[in-house]
């Protein structure tokens, strides 16, 4: 502490924050508190906490005291921010006692801030995901909440993300609002990115034994990335690997709904889209035995065709059979 510091005001609010800080704020931690140093850690969960060096400067408290935050969990630049907040927060407290109104002003922006342990995500979502001509984002910064609706050509997908208070170690909620995709694509959105949610926090069933031990990793992120990059904006404009035509109809309001019409869309578990027509007649013409998609060389899976290789051949077989029948009886009637 600087020599011009007013010692017995010091001394009198460091023998206040001793006896009532952890009372007036919940989640502080005094690690030391004396004339050099003051040192908190404030905590909401195991990854929304930080430790604070607090710091008198000369002619204290006529100048707000200094602030240094530290944390293993929250960005650098966050907490740059914050301390930039807290130098403004306190010139309301010129000649008065700073620490106390500090720690809670820091305690109650990680209890009002939800997405203050996910901020980079949420930057980089911002400015390389969300279109900001055609797309909307709105965030609700007490309740963690993300309403967006993205926008590709014609197609759109409306859908609210919550990031839980425990997140990371919580995986983000995912939940649609609307959307003129066809009903079967939105139910693969929805699915496969609560899936990508899971593995974020869940332990792999099988464990490799020279694996680290699990940690949660952020899901914020990756949902956005695969909602909105791999389906949102990628199937609009996908062809059909066999006819090379785009598989959805420019106007959502064509989109066929019929599964057995030629046109319907079908989704393989690749990830590639189909029209039926296409892939009906590939599937069922020879060779059978590990068919690969054409546009990535994956063996294509399908409930729809998952007859055994010697199934299908058999039927194939039989087909050609009637036909050859049938080409016979019309070569008679015509002699």
């Amino acid at each position: 502490m600087a020599s011009n510091c007013d010692e017995t005001f010091v001394g009198e609010e460091l023998q206040y924050v001793r006896e009532k800080l952890t009372e007036i704020v919940e989640g502080t931690e005094i690690i030391a508190c004396h004339f050099a140093l003051v040192q908190v850690k404030v905590k909401r969960t195991k990854y929304k906490q930080l430790t604070v060096h607090l710091q008198f400067p000369k002619d204290y408290p006529q100048s707000g005291i200094l602030v240094e935050l530290k944390s293993k969990t929250l960005p650098e630049k966050l907490l740059n921010k914050l301390v930039n907040f807290c130098d403004q927060e306190m010139k309301k407290y010129i000649g008065k006692q700073q620490i106390v109104p500090v720690i809670s002003f820091i305690k109650k922006f990680l209890d009002e801030n939800a997405f203050c342990v996910c901020s980079e995500e949420l930057n980089h979502i911002k400015k390389n995901i969300i279109n900001t001509e055609n797309d909307e984002f709105k965030i609700k910064t007490k309740s963690g909440i993300i309403t967006v609706n993205i926008n590709q050509d014609r197609f759109n997908m409306a859908f609210r993300i919550t990031v839980p208070d425990k997140y990371p170690a919580e995986a983000v909620r995912i939940e649609e609002t609307g959307s003129n995709f066809p009903s079967y694509l939105r139910k693969v959105f929805l699915s496969q990115a609560e899936e990508i949610a899971r593995r974020c926090v869940s332990k792999p069933l099988k464990k490799n034994p020279k694996a680290p031990p699990f940690e949660p990793k952020p899901s914020l992120q990756e949902v956005f990335e695969y909602l909105v990059n791999d389906c949102i904006r990628r199937y609009p404009t996908e062809v059909c690997p066999l006819c090379q035509q785009r598989t959805l109809p420019d106007n959502p309001e064509e989109v066929v709904k019929d599964p057995s019409d030629p046109n319907h869309l079908e989704r393989v578990y690749c990830s590639h889209i189909y029209h039926f027509g296409c892939l009906d007649k590939y599937m069922k013409t020879p060779p059978f035995k590990d068919k690969k998609c054409p546009a990535c060389k994956s063996v294509i899976y399908h409930e729809k065709w998952n007859a055994t290789p010697k199934v299908a051949e058999d039927r194939w077989a039989h087909k050609q059979a009637k036909q050859r029948e049938l080409e016979e009886v019309v070569d008679f009637l015509a002699d």
